[in-house]
């Protein structure tokens, strides 16, 4: 049977900190041994639904995953959990071993199901304790999920040992490389970005504007980045698809977007021309106070409503698909209303009009609001939602 390498740590109980407390229980104790696969690999790889209970099943299961991803470390862990079946069954106590699973996708959707497949184990094995196994930290978040259901009384970890000769370490870095070229996740970014930046470069080498093409190519990295950090590109893509959050969030980014371009330029127009004139570069207009403050006080409602737009897609578009994230889109609403006026009584500073204490007593009291309301937000989901959704939420 094919396998990803030795296990590192030969799950010998002997070894474990928990042996002492494992030792005192007597044969009738029923422990039941978990391996937690929360990415859902032996579901996408081998089509094997969970939660998969017993011996011979989990057998057939992590053979499966091992024929169609040899490579998988998921292998390891669950040949690990059988083991620590064997050893139990040997020295004498009742045990049962089953894989439970999440989704691709971990999160929030990924935490239930694992949980509700736990359910489904104890209803059959009532178990005094379990033994969770698994392959690496992320798959241990879910242990306060397991705690709530049933006493953990150890936790293995199974990792698998590589060779440490140069050409395996060679091998491995061609494999990523590969995959940074290959997996389209990963080479619209890696690949596209630079390749748009040499293009750039090239170009205007051959027709002499290499001072343009260096401001042109601070813009292209810049616009990558707005548009990876606000997943506008994810957007785009969804536009495709005829769903209602789909063309809620990307109306939300486009019109957003406008605002704020337009606020720019309002910012712009409220600095009289001869004022310009006057100065001498973008460092003096910066450090001119009544010429900074006119730009800021044109900008500032405009660029708020803008960002304002983006936001409320945002929650639209999460409030559509049923997602737990809308209570944090909320609080970013919240923020931003509370912010408003700061912002104002800050370029009354900058002008020389304002008065500090006044920005000072406008944060110290939007804070408190923000407080109050992410309190009852926070209250109100979790008597809806269930406490545990809250904790296990990615975003």
């Amino acid at each position: 049977m094919p396998r990803a390498g030795q296990l590192k740590n030969k799950v010998d109980f002997t070894d474990n900190e928990n042996y002492n407390e494992i030792q005192s229980f007597h044969g009738g104790t029923k422990i039941l041994i978990i391996c937690i696969d929360r990415d859902d690999d032996i579901g996408i790889k081998s089509g094997i639904e969970t939660p998969v209970i017993g011996k011979d099943q989990c057998i057939e299961a992590g053979t499966r995953l091992a024929i169609e991803d040899p490579e998988d470390s998921d292998c390891n862990a669950i040949f690990g959990a059988i083991k620590s079946y064997e050893e139990f069954r040997t020295k004498g106590h009742d045990a049962e071993v089953t894989i439970v699973a999440g989704k691709f996708n971990r999160g929030v959707e990924g935490d239930v199901k694992i949980a509700q497949e736990i359910d489904k184990v104890l209803d059959g094995y009532n178990a005094d304790g379990a033994v969770v196994v698994s392959d690496g930290e992320d798959d241990e978040t879910v242990i306060p999920i397991i705690q709530g259901k049933i006493p953990i009384i150890s936790l293995q970890r199974v990792i698998v040992r590589q060779s440490r000769s140069v050409e395996y370490s060679y091998a491995i870095l061609a494999r990523y490389i590969k995959i940074l070229f290959y997996d389209p996740r990963y080479s619209k970014f890696f690949l596209g970005l630079p390749g748009a930046l040499f293009i750039t470069s090239g170009l205007s080498i051959i027709f002499g504007f290499s001072r343009e093409a260096f401001a042109l190519g601070l813009s292209i990295l810049g616009l990558a980045f707005i548009l990876r950090a606000f997943d506008i590109d994810k957007a785009i893509v969804s536009f495709s698809k005829p769903t209602p959050s789909g063309f809620i969030r990307i109306f939300s980014y486009f019109a957003g977007t406008l605002i704020i371009l337009a606020s720019i330029l309002n910012g712009i127009s409220q600095i009289p021309p001869y004022a310009l004139e006057s100065q001498n570069g973008i460092a003096s207009i910066i450090t001119n106070k009544i010429l900074l403050g006119n730009f800021v006080s044109g900008t500032i409602t405009l660029l708020w409503i803008g960002i304002s737009t983006i936001f409320a897609g945002i929650l639209l578009s999460n409030w559509f698909k049923g997602s737990i994230k809308i209570i944090y889109d909320i609080l970013r609403l919240v923020v931003l209303a509370l912010l408003y006026i700061p912002m104002l009584q800050f370029t009354s500073l900058i002008a020389a009009r304002g008065n500090p204490f006044n920005l000072i007593s406008s944060l110290l009291i939007g804070l408190a609001i923000t407080l109050i309301v992410a309190t009852f937000l926070f209250q109100y989901f979790r008597n809806r939602k269930g406490g545990e959704a809250l904790k296990h939420d990615n975003q």
